[in-house]
């Protein structure tokens, strides 16, 4: 694939011609349509701003394959294992598929709004409602190298969404779930619903849960959350998407690559999230959402804490605002720290280094203050949540041991 069109699709029956992505020789080219550039959305302003020059992409060495507007359709670890699995067994050499090729792969099953012509065709899943335990093993499967081969249903609910943990989209209606990466029937509502990978605990998805509960405590914008499955065969946590409602889509941009930042080397802080939510969004209650979130993450152990765990949604009217928070729950980081730092501190960060990276944006003394109240209020909740939905004792003990030692830590 040399030539993809890109589109901005809001709607089934609204969708615009953005421009054209073109592989020449191993270099990446965009050129917008010139009738987009009228519309007004700046769907990534600081790297490929609304201009009628054609674009050569360069970030290669420190970023990624592609502009980051792009990128954000790619998946992730598991996405890609996926991809390269089904395509490898229909007689594609995956060592020479490109990066166009993959976005051709995708089509319009994306996450966010971009879709991608023409479409390199799979089979295409119907209907039939999922076996949730059907899925999760054949994922474990998957990744514990039993089986090569993907079921059509897995390759297009699971493809398309980012992360390393194995996923798939949903659409949900009551006790009813089919496949959800496209467009649903009535009364269907589209959800992201995870597996756990070998690595993690039985129970990451309820831990995952649990701290949704704890997040929407404190204040933190977060989805509908909840838990799919029985104690029986086990449970996989469930968040509704908010790149979609009903069939309409949202375009969604994450942080890291707004800023070509590559998510698996940590480079950035928290003073560079707080500068791009005033100047992307100029909205204060943005930049208070994201002191939220950090003195939530310091406090709670999620030091996975990346440039892709945060993102922006634009609307159709073109406003940008910082999108609901997601991936959310108890991890150590690399090495124990935090992937951001926070005015430079990543290992143990406390009161004065919020402090600091606030004062830096001229957000309000008080208003710090009452969010780490709640914060620290709010943690004597997570023995309360953990023994209603009988999290296991030894994993109860770590993650309060954390989050004391955490608080102790803070408020030096």
């Amino acid at each position: 694939m040399n030539r993809l069109r890109v589109s901005l699709q809001f709607s089934p029956k609204l969708v615009l011609p953005v421009g054209r992505l073109a592989l020449d020789n191993r270099r990446i080219f965009f050129e917008y349509d010139k009738q987009f550039l009228g519309k007004g959305f700046w769907l990534s302003p600081y790297k490929l701003p609304l201009q009628t020059e054609v674009f050569e992409y360069k970030d290669y060495n420190h970023f990624g394959p592609i502009f980051g507007l792009f990128d954000d359709s790619l998946p992730d670890g598991w996405g890609l294992l996926l991809m390269d699995r089904y395509l490898k067994n229909r007689g594609y050499d995956i060592n020479t598929l490109t990066v166009l090729d993959r976005l051709s792969f995708l089509g319009n099953n994306t996450m966010g709004a971009l879709v991608y012509e023409p479409v390199l065709d799979i089979e295409a899943s119907d209907n039939t409602p999922f076996n949730l335990y059907n899925l999760s093993k054949q994922a474990m499967d998957i990744i514990s190298g039993k089986t090569d081969e993907v079921l059509p249903q897995m390759i297009k609910a699971g493809g398309s969404p980012g992360g390393a943990r194995p996923k798939v989209l949903a659409g949900v209606c009551g006790d009813t779930l089919i496949s959800g990466e496209t467009d649903l029937p009535d009364n269907f509502e589209h959800w992201i619903i995870k597996f756990s990978a070998d690595i993690d605990s039985p129970q990451a998805g309820l831990v995952e849960y649990i701290y949704s509960l704890l997040a929407r405590d404190v204040g933190i914008h977060m989805p509908e959350t909840k838990l799919f499955g029985s104690k029986k065969q086990g449970y996989y946590f469930g968040v509704k998407r908010f790149d979609r409602l009903s069939n309409q889509r949202f375009h969604v941009h994450t942080f890291g690559n707004l800023i070509h930042s590559n998510f698996r080397i940590p480079s950035q802080d928290y003073d560079d999230l707080l500068r791009l939510t005033k100047d992307l969004t100029k909205n204060y209650e943005c930049q208070l959402s994201v002191v939220r979130q950090m003195v939530f993450n310091i406090i709670f152990n999620n030091r996975d804490d990346h440039v892709k765990n945060f993102a922006f949604i634009m609307d159709h009217n073109g406003e940008w605002s910082l999108s609901p928070a997601y991936d959310i729950t108890l991890s150590v980081g690399p090495n124990g720290e935090h992937t951001m730092t926070i005015m430079g501190e990543s290992k143990t960060p406390t009161i004065h280094d919020v402090y600091k990276v606030c004062d830096n944006h001229s957000i309000k003394r008080k208003e710090i203050d009452a969010i780490i109240e709640r914060v620290i209020d709010t943690s004597h909740k997570f023995s309360f949540y953990a023994e209603q939905y009988s999290l296991s004792t030894n994993i109860r003990k770590e993650i309060a041991s954390k989050i004391q030692g955490n608080i102790s830590i803070f408020i030096h």
